[in-house]
């Protein structure tokens, strides 16, 4: 086993710890970029899907034994721009009839403020996720979003504490701690604006 030294000291294979944790700290520094990456899409994707019935969770057209046939694209009364409300279902049929909060979440299905919230929110987190800017707010709005669904899926049906909305929650903070703006996005440049070195919750 090769042990490497603190400071300037070689280890058996040439390299330094400088060296190894910069090694380290880069493939960090990536994998935290490939995961702001991929939930960006995932947000992003989302706001297009609702908004113009892409075929994926909205829009999709299937056959009498359930198998898919195609696209109603800007379906009617499904895609958003064509009158659907992206929230409404998720509100309405998603809610257990155990959850304590089913009533509240119930009341605001279809409403047209959430339904605005809900879409500038997919849009705004998934720019600053895909850019790198904004991380901060960004990612706690990404958390918050994430906070009210879990608590609108209560009680779990697969696990009792764990789902895949707390696992974004954590994902967001994960990505906020760790500065995964600064590589392959836009966060070292954005980060040094005056802009936001006078408002540093921008970051």
């Amino acid at each position: 086993m090769n042990v490497i030294h603190r400071q300037h000291h070689i280890s058996t294979e040439g390299v330094t710890t400088s060296e190894t944790e910069e090694v380290r700290n880069h493939g960090l520094a990536r994998a935290l970029a490939v995961l702001r990456i991929a939930f960006g899409i995932t947000f992003l994707w989302a706001f297009l899907d609702k908004t113009f019935a892409l075929g994926f969770g909205t829009g999709a057209q299937f056959a009498e034994d359930g198998s898919r046939t195609g696209i109603d694209f800007m379906a009617q009364d499904a895609a958003w721009l064509n009158g659907g409300s992206p929230t409404e279902g998720f509100l309405t049929f998603g809610v257990p009839a155990d959850n304590p909060l089913q009533g509240m979440f119930n009341s605001m299905a279809g409403q047209a403020w959430v339904d605005w919230l809900f879409m500038i929110g997919l849009l705004g987190i998934g720019v600053t996720l895909l850019l790198g800017v904004g991380m901060r707010i960004g990612t706690a709005a990404g958390a918050l979003m994430y906070a009210f669904m879990y608590a609108a899926v209560l009680p779990l049906e697969n696990n009792p504490v764990v789902d895949d909305h707390l696992v974004g929650v954590i994902v967001m903070a994960v990505l906020a701690l760790g500065a995964a703006g600064t590589t392959w996005g836009l966060g070292h440049w954005w980060n040094r604006t005056d802009l936001v070195q006078k408002y540093p919750v921008l970051r």
